[in-house]
């Protein structure tokens, strides 16, 4: 039979159109008939396998499964295609931020909720709840709404909305450990927390807890696993010792051996290297998580009303390492700057290396005398790529704080229901950096002569000049505030179609307000601008105010049919109003087949730094210059172009915010069925289709440099002087700055549909306990990107495309057997190969298994214990030669490089 379900009278706003239903499926539930609150109405109703399918997860469930974080709990739902974990904080400025993302839609279209509530975004994007700072410890279960739904929720929950639930209350207390040890090096993660709960809401009318939880994660470096000895990972221009060339040709003083010297591989030319940088990269960051979660409850009155106040605030601390600073446009003279002493280190003198290229004394790079001598050169100079191997690791420490405080008060007067929420919520980022050198010196000491890039013994004067260049600090910083004001109030309508049900209905408003504020440090920026690509002069943020209205209606026209209709209506103080309705319908023939389905359209706003993001400089990757290098080969007008500057590049590019942006709009539409052909075997289908228009983002780098595209794009480059694009961050802002405009516009659309699907069968085993299985899926069936309006539509299932692929299959089966006082559990998870960034490889379908035992205590004073075991097989992540992330070889947002893990949990409960 289907679980049936008691939906909570009100959560305003945050809880949706339509009567959702748990999932069968959902990871080992209980088959006995139970009474839970589900996300999705604000109409107190008893049939929760209504309209729109919600998966559900409890919390214990996947904490035997090895779950340790908020983050990992992603990983386990299968329509979930998460494209930014914390992992990539390891070389970009993400202030070490994790996203939810369903049907791989964009995390900026998947609503994060807290107990029914948003929390503030990410200070950093402006449009996303960082997973990380959600209190782990007091989560009692995660609901997954599949659908979207606007028409309840407002903006950003195109995809659909993920809704953390804690305890409503708890009395006693609690004490958590839990250890995670790889087989191999690195990676050690350790866990605690601690509960305490008193009062009975029924017997004294009040309750108050509260949950602290402390983790702690060492990192794993690139030399702890050996996904780096595939190919040569993370290959740059910029070595140790340096390259240096005039014109086309490069050389190297450690060439034709590069191999032979630690991190250097060899070039395309054999006179040159490159520096193999991945080994200086973290495969997961270090990192360190404190929160503290409470609540408390109290009736009101003499009736059923209550009041509760419940806060939380989070503190995570991660720090990541990446190659030592590279520096990809010094110069170097024949003479020291008197014009006739010799530079030292100039290839071919006293102390420099002998020259493997020929250098031509008289090379002047085209300039003119004038422009020579403004920038301090002199005939013959070379160009060096350098990398600062002296100053060690470039390290990235963001710290993260968020905090919230609720105020609710919910009851009944007379034949109506009521709820009404007070919140406001607060997100800080701060981004520390060490490891960094200033630039100016650095290049003014290769110039004059002061320091050897050639060598790892400098002179007494070029190594304190190096020491004196030692930068860090704090580098960036941002702030957002969300105040948050909702109120709803329910009623029966009567049985308008003598259906034995009465129709319902759910009336509510909602205030809100946002700011948020992004700003460099100015005296550390400033001599990290070509480093970090942060503009001293960094400052963008804005405010604004929102307010809606919403109601939704629930008519039972058969016994077997229920039809919901709700509408929403926003109004931006920036960008004006937008109404969204939706239509949902149930149908239930008979006990054992349910047909249900829904439409609607959708929305999300810009966000505050979509609109007034400040410009600024930054680095793609690797690309090639389309006018002179189009597919990696030099034409007839790149000839006289340095190979360097031409091919294989990191250009400089514009980013910033665009005020005339209009919101992303979607429409979407699900049809799904379930059925019980026998006791305890549910199995559930639903058919998803979603398309959204107006994407807000800016044009791919990897769009822009086709050659393909170039006529089409040629007024997003401005070149500099010499007609070539700036790869040296100190170059821009200036008036010799050539760059690419990659700023936010509204773009392309987006069509996807597929199948969720699960089959969950409980069987009883009499003396010998019972068996629970469990299979989810989702098969995507398309995937198309349009990059720029006009564009034809690209697959992204199975394929690497726009930073990303769309696995077509996902998939975890699971098994649990219990005896008495025993569980024992195995899982096992399915990700689906794809056509790599480079469509020459075929990353490999992913698989990997768990295990699991668990003994628990019954009774007042009870104790748990788990002993299990994380990719059983020790599986490797397969080969990827993605290059949109810092880690080579593999990619971090899919896979994890951890391997075989040994794992305990402990629980004492008094």
């Amino acid at each position: 039979m289907f679980q049936r379900t008691k939906i909570c009278s009100g959560l305003l706003l945050a809880f949706g159109s339509g009567l959702l239903s748990v999932a069968p499926g959902a990871f080992a539930q209980d088959s006995n008939v139970q009474r839970v609150e589900i996300t999705g109405s604000a109409i107190r109703r008893v049939d929760a396998e209504t309209s729109v399918p919600v998966t559900v997860l409890k919390a214990d469930d996947l904490k035997a499964q090895g779950v340790t974080s908020v983050e990992d709990i992603m990983q386990k739902i299968t329509a979930s295609q998460v494209t930014q974990t914390t992992a990539q904080v390891v070389g970009n400025n993400t202030g070490g931020a994790s996203y939810a993302d369903i049907h791989g839609l964009g995390s900026n279209k998947t609503l994060v909720l807290l107990n029914g509530h948003r929390l503030a975004n990410n200070a950093f994007t402006g449009g996303e709840v960082d997973l990380n700072m959600i209190p782990f410890a007091a989560i009692d279960r995660v609901e997954v709404l599949r659908d979207g739904a606007s028409s309840l929720y407002g903006t950003d929950a195109i995809a659909g909305v993920i809704n953390f639930i804690t305890k409503r209350d708890y009395n006693g207390g609690n004490i958590g450990i839990s250890i995670d040890r790889p087989q191999h090096p690195g990676g050690l993660q350790r866990d605690a927390n601690i509960g305490f709960g008193f009062g009975d809401l029924d017997k004294n009318g009040l309750n108050v807890f509260g949950f602290v939880d402390f983790s702690n994660q060492q990192r794993i470096t690139g030399t702890q696993r050996p996904f780096n000895v595939r190919q040569p990972g993370g290959l740059s221009p910029s070595t140790f010792p340096a390259n240096y060339f005039q014109g086309g040709d490069a050389g190297n003083p450690a060439a034709p051996d590069c191999n032979a010297n630690a991190n250097l591989t060899t070039a395309k030319a054999a006179t040159a290297c490159q520096e193999a940088t991945a080994s200086f990269v973290d495969y997961t960051a270090a990192s360190e998580r404190v929160s503290a979660y409470g609540k408390a409850t109290a009736k009101v009155g003499s009736g059923d009303s209550l009041f509760s106040l419940e806060g939380f605030a989070s503190h995570d601390k991660v720090q990541s390492q990446i190659a030592p600073v590279p520096f990809g446009g010094l110069a170097m003279n024949p003479f020291l700057p008197d014009g006739v002493t010799p530079n030292p280190y100039y290839p071919g003198n006293a102390q420099g290396p002998t020259p493997n290229i020929a250098l031509d004394p008289t090379y002047t790079g085209g300039l003119s005398p004038s422009d020579m001598a403004a920038a301090g050169l002199q005939p013959g100079y070379i160009n060096v790529k350098w990398r600062d191997l002296s100053h060690g690791p470039r390290t990235d420490t963001p710290e993260n704080d968020e905090f919230r405080i609720l105020g609710k008060l919910e009851g009944s007067l007379g034949d109506w229901d009521y709820e009404t929420n007070l919140a406001y919520s607060t997100n800080t980022v701060k981004d520390f950096v060490s490891g960094y050198s200033n630039g100016d010196l650095m290049t003014a000491g290769v110039l004059n002569g002061v320091i050897n890039p050639f060598s790892a013994t400098q002179s007494a004067a070029g190594q304190a000049l190096i020491n004196s260049a030692a930068a860090g600090g704090l580098l960036q910083s941002a702030h957002g505030e969300l105040w948050d004001f909702d109120g709803h109030v329910g009623h029966e309508l009567g049985d308008w179609f003598h259906t034995g049900k009465p129709s319902q209905i759910s009336v509510g408003v909602e205030a809100r307000s946002e700011k948020f504020h992004d700003s460099a440090n100015p005296p550390v920026a400033s001599i990290l601008v070509a480093s970090t690509g942060i503009s001293p002069d960094l400052s963008q943020g804005g405010s604004r105010h929102i307010y809606a209205g919403f109601f939704e209606l629930a008519v039972p026209v058969f016994k077997s049919l229920d039809v919901t209709l709700a509408t929403r209506y926003d109004h931006y103080s920036d960008f004006g109003g937008t109404t969204n309705p939706k239509v949902s319908f149930r149908f239930e023939p008979t006990k054992t087949f349910l047909l249900r389905g829904s439409y609607s359209t959708g929305f999300r706003a810009p966000t505050l730094y979509d609109l007034y993001q400040a410009q600024s400089f930054g680095t793609p990757g690797e690309v090639d210059d389309p006018l002179y290098c189009p597919n990696g080969t030099v034409n007839d007008a790149g000839k006289s172009k340095p190979v360097t500057s031409i091919c294989s590049t990191q250009p400089e590019v514009l980013n910033g915010g665009n005020l005339n942006l209009a919101p992303e709009k979607s429409k979407n539409a699900t049809l799904g069925m379930v059925l019980t052909p026998v006791k305890n075997l549910d199995i559930e289908t639903d058919y998803y289709r979603v398309t959204y228009t107006n994407q807000i983002t800016s044009l791919a780098i990897s769009t822009l440099a086709d050659p393909a595209n170039y006529a089409l794009f040629s007024q997003y480059y401005h070149r500099n002087s010499q007609n070539l694009l700036s790869n040296d961050g100190s170059q821009c802002p200036g008036v010799n700055c050539g760059y690419i405009d990659t700023r936010t516009q509204n773009l392309g659309g987006v069509i996807t549909d597929g199948i969720d699907y699960s089959v969950a069968y409980k069987l009883g085993l009499g003396s010998a306990g019972r068996l629970a299985l469990d299979w989810n899926g989702t098969w995507v069936h398309k995937f198309g990107i349009q990059n720029f309006k006009g564009d034809a539509y690209h697959n992204n299932v199975g394929v690497y495309f726009d930073g990303s692929p769309v696995f077509r299959w996902k998939q975890r089966a699971q098994a649990a057997w219990t005896l008495q006082d025993w569980t024992l559990g195995v899982a096992g998870d399915f990700k689906s190969g794809y056509l790599d960034e480079d469509p020459s490889n075929k990353v490999k379908d992913y698989r990997t298994m768990d295990a699991w035992v668990t003994w628990a205590q019954k009774g007042a004073k009870a104790f748990s214990a788990t002993l299990g075991v994380r990719n059983l097989f020790d599986r490797d992540p397969p080969y990827s030669n993605q290059v949109d992330v810092f880690q080579a070889n593999y990619d971090p947002r899919f896979y994890d490089p951890t391997g075989r893990t040994f794992y305990f949990r402990g629980n004492y409960s008094f």
